[in-house]
């Protein structure tokens, strides 16, 4: 079994470790979805994991979930990242972009448009707005002939994410967002080729991800993946069919990894590992579960066959979390309060290890 410290080989990559930050959202971004100084220190404080997945970006202001979160569609909002990577860079780190197209999960007091999803049917839950927290609307059902702009999307934030100096890009395929959206057995009540069938719910991820390698290239390309998650009141009910067709087709595109949460059954998890042959990273604990990934359970998931391993909450509170686990130092706690809040408290307020003679 490799061990969590060791390097690997990721595309043109070389992690010096098989720690990955997980996307996290922190909503820190500016007016115009802009990222700022305070993210590109909190990003550089995390420069030691092997590889940094930054929080989701939306590639459209109709595809924009949060307030607060940063944006790849202006040139503004590029030149803005560059300050991100080049700190991140500097800290000899390495940074792929999440890009996170929210669909259903929005609100026209957010964005300024009705929410768009692949049927008009509405999340659970309430999403925040600029005036608080409110249920989530009926979205708008995209028209066939409009999907295709919506995959595109995801290319074009690509293209601009390599721009701004990320190393890659992931699409958030998981927890409720447009591609789960299409990939739901209850959020996509479609009739036409991007609904009914698992090959036909499986179609807008894979277009979406091809179109974004044809931009980039598959080794700067990856997926996360939420199999069965029901986050977002999305639901599977073929999960395991689902997500084996879906990998068996995105073999083919040579992706730098595919991102797996810990949203389905182990015996789940480990018969997609067998279908992907290609790089797995795997988050060993459910996004919004009690537990917080440990060393316990990264080796476990390394000894289960997958290369890297992503830890969230973990690297809040410990920027330097790999030096943590490597010398079995305390791991500190996380303060929830502040995951959202704005500002620099629980941000960029948390220490690396203090030792004391």
């Amino acid at each position: 079994m490799p061990s969590l410290f060791s390097s690997y080989q990721l595309g043109g990559l070389t992690l010096p470790n098989r720690t990955v930050m997980a996307p996290m959202t922190r909503v820190r971004a500016a007016a115009g979805g802009l990222a700022t100084p305070a993210m590109a220190t909190y990003y550089a404080q995390r420069a030691t994991a092997g590889l940094i997945i930054s929080e989701g970006v939306q590639p459209s202001l109709v595809g924009q979930s949060n307030p607060g979160t940063p944006g790849l569609h202006t040139d503004e909002q590029t030149a803005s990242w560059r300050q991100v990577t080049d700190a991140v860079h500097v800290n000899g780190g390495r940074i792929f972009a999440q890009i996170m197209h929210g669909g259903r999960v929005s609100h026209h007091e957010t964005t300024g448009f009705q929410p768009v999803g692949p049927s008009a049917v509405p999340g659970v839950g309430d999403v925040f707005t600029p005036s608080g927290p409110q249920p989530l609307p009926v979205p708008r059902a995209l028209e066939t002939e409009e999907v295709p702009e919506h995959a595109r999307s995801y290319a074009d934030a690509a293209r601009r994410a390599v721009d701004a100096g990320f190393d890659g890009v992931e699409l958030h395929g998981a927890n409720g967002y447009l591609i789960s959206q299409f990939l739901s057995s209850n959020a996509n009540l479609r009739d036409d080729c991007y609904g009914g069938s698992v090959t036909n719910r499986i179609r807008f991820a894979v277009e979406a991800t091809a179109a974004t390698v044809e931009a980039v290239g598959g080794a700067r390309t990856g997926i996360r993946l939420s199999p069965g998650g029901g986050i977002w009141g999305v639901e599977e009910n073929d999960a395991t069919e689902l997500n084996i067709a879906l990998l068996r087709e995105l073999a083919h595109l040579d992706l730098a990894y595919v991102h797996l949460e810990a949203t389905a059954d182990d015996d789940v998890l480990l018969q997609l590992r067998k279908t992907w042959q290609g790089t797995l990273i795997v988050n060993p604990t459910m996004p919004t579960g009690p537990r917080q990934t440990g060393l316990s359970e990264a080796e476990q998931w390394l000894d289960n066959g997958a290369e890297l391993i992503s830890f969230g909450r973990g690297f809040i509170a410990n920027p330097d979390l790999v030096e943590r686990l490597r010398a079995g130092l305390p791991i500190a706690p996380v303060d929830q309060a502040t995951f959202y809040q704005g500002g620099d408290a629980g941000y960029l307020t948390y220490p690396a290890y203090h030792h004391t003679a």
